[in-house]
């Protein structure tokens, strides 16, 4: 005679198939979805677990301590894991790449990240529950998308739909601040997407302003810009004369002809910070500078720091053009220099993306959920996503609902742990058959 809590268990998956049997999905898609359900309490106890580790980026032990906490749910389903080092002088920890191969169907590369913006020394309470909420370090950006996958893996491990199947996953440990280079920092990912047909990302999920569930097609790409402006200096008394404009006004035009010639849609160019006068530095690396100058002197130097984002590679060649166009065109006595550093790579919404997408809310609509529409584009900020999306159809956003990330008021809506990932094991069963 079975144990009571197997029948329990039993007579639960039963309950769960039939509800599930009475949408849009197969047998075996109904099982997949009972067992999520069945294993959702756990994988919510292991959520916590992880987000009582502090992951800061800058923090490499607590990072491993995750990447290690992650691993071993991995092997305990079948997939090989190693360890990915990046060289000491990076300081970072490295990622985690777990993967099991077989000969069915597309082969899928999930993404994750390990790290988190809360430092060692933040304030912030790791974690805080109310029963529908949990409020802490790390838990929707994006610890709560890392359990997800887990537990659909979990799911479909459970209903042996895993067998035969190619999945990849590689949780990165320096997605809030990406090592430098970032050639060396994601090569580890960009060869997985080389072994993947299709990538998903597990970034948060969001709403679009009709309240509608949404995914990622397509996100901009981030870099940043450097303005270092020289000019003539002088007594003030000789300024728009003999003496020419001085770098201040040089930024200034420069600046100003940026916001009345170049906005469009998808793309921004923020001017962040402007350090100038009789001598001016800046220090990349603690983000601050220092100037000198006196009112009754041109100022010599200026320099202006800036992100700019664009939805294509197309649109990003165009607006270094004009940028560089408007600054070759310097005021009397003034030379202006602009450079160009790309940090992420754009991903432009595709046609490829947009099947990702229809599949994604298609599974979700047969499980009983909400149907799934494209977040705009130009509202999502950057991820890891964007260095595999030249590679493979891309889909990202299915992580965990909540809100306030980066702040100390992030939080996570407990329920989505479990939307997430009937979404993602119903979607990834169907890519891998």
């Amino acid at each position: 005679m079975k144990p009571l809590h197997a029948l329990a268990t039993a007579l639960s998956l039963l309950l769960a198939t039939s509800a599930a049997l009475a949408t849009g999905l197969d047998t075996q898609e109904a099982q997949i979805v009972a067992h999520v359900k069945r294993l959702t309490p756990d994988a919510l106890k292991l959520l916590e677990r992880s987000v009582l580790v502090n992951s800061g980026t800058l923090n490499p032990a607590g990072v491993r301590e995750v990447g290690a906490l992650y691993a071993t749910e991995f092997e305990a389903l079948g997939f090989k894991t190693r360890w990915v080092d990046m060289p000491a002088e990076m300081k970072r920890a490295g990622h985690l790449v777990a993967e099991r191969t077989g000969d069915k169907g597309r082969r899928v590369l999930l993404i994750g990240h390990l790290d988190t913006v809360f430092e060692k020394d933040s304030p912030v309470t790791p974690w805080a529950s109310d029963g529908k909420r949990v409020r802490g370090q790390g838990v929707s950006d994006m610890k709560g998308g890392d359990v997800i996958i887990l537990l659909a893996l979990k799911a479909l491990n459970e209903a042996g739909a895993l067998k035969g199947t190619t999945v990849r996953a590689v949780f990165t440990g320096d997605e809030e601040r990406v090592g430098s280079p970032a050639a060396v920092a994601r090569a580890a990912l960009i060869d997985a997407a080389k072994q993947s047909d299709v990538a998903l990302a597990f970034e948060g999920a969001t709403k679009d302003e009709q309240g509608r569930d949404t995914a990622t097609i397509g996100r901009r790409a981030s870099g940043t810009w450097h303005l270092d402006v020289t000019a003539r200096t002088g007594h003030s008394a000789g300024v728009f004369g003999r003496d020419g404009y001085g770098a201040l006004y040089e930024a200034a035009r420069v600046l100003n002809a940026f916001r009345e010639q170049l906005i469009e849609p998808d793309l921004t160019f923020n001017a962040a910070t402007v350090v100038a006068g009789t001598s001016a530095k800046w220090d990349d690396g603690e983000s601050q500078g220092q100037a000198f100058g006196k009112t009754n002197v041109i100022p010599r130097d200026a320099q202006v720091r800036g992100d700019l984002r664009y939805l294509t590679e197309a649109q990003g060649a165009k607006a270094r053009e004009r940028m560089q166009a408007i600054v070759e065109q310097a005021l009397p006595g003034t030379r202006s220099r602009i450079s160009f550093h790309e940090s992420y790579p754009p991903m432009a919404p595709t046609p490829g993306n947009l099947k990702v997408l229809e599949a994604y809310s298609a599974a979700s609509a047969d499980a009983g959920l909400n149907a799934v529409v494209a977040f705009p584009p130009g509202q999502r900020g950057a991820g890891d996503v964007q260095f595999v999306a030249p590679i493979v159809d891309s889909l990202d956003g299915l992580g965990a609902a909540g809100g306030g990330a980066h702040t100390p008021d992030e939080w996570l809506e407990i329920a989505s742990i479990e939307q997430g990932a009937i979404r993602a094991a119903v979607l990834i069963y169907r890519l891998t058959r």
